[in-house]
């Protein structure tokens, strides 16, 4: 199985939905989900937040935190994954868990921080988390380096 795979049938096991945010991903981790059969069952859907200020407007991240800190913060992610639970609603119901990505993949870094920091927050209904990684390499080694981390620590968070 991939970790794509595995993470979904977690989820599944569990009743759980899911909602994704992405910044720097910009929707690959979303791809890695809905590539495994059946994916409909748990992914509600997803929101690439690339820019900053859709990150407040559509995810509810707190516009001081992100005036202050800029986006690529462990705060930020925390608050993008509590955030795209609402923001993929079905029903009146959110999400049950929510999984976000946010970082700077290069070439240039916009606010000083090194290339490939990189925040993954998961919210779940029992555990929130937000970890924050330096991966290597280019652009898309650093994209494919976090939806990687972050399939596995939703997998981890959401493990029986």
């Amino acid at each position: 199985m991939s970790a794509a795979s595995d993470a979904l049938a977690a989820l599944d096991a569990r009743g759980w939905t899911l909602g994704v945010a992405e910044s720097l991903t910009g929707g690959a981790l979303c791809s890695a989900l809905v590539g495994v059969p059946g994916a409909s069952a748990v992914l509600l859907g997803g929101v690439v937040a690339y820019a900053t200020p859709v990150k407040h407007t559509l995810l509810g991240v707190d516009a001081h935190l992100l005036d202050t800190h800029g986006a690529v913060h462990p705060e930020v992610a925390a608050q993008m994954a509590r955030g795209v639970r609402s923001a993929v609603a079905v029903g009146g119901r959110s999400a049950d868990v929510g999984v976000s990505t946010t970082g700077i993949a290069g070439p240039d870094s916009p606010d000083g921080q090194p290339v490939g920091t990189v925040h993954i927050g998961v919210a779940t209904p029992i555990a929130e988390v937000s970890r924050a990684f330096v991966f290597t390499g280019d652009r898309a080694a650093i994209r494919a380096q976090t939806v990687d981390a972050a399939l596995a620590i939703l997998r981890e968070l959401v493990g029986e």
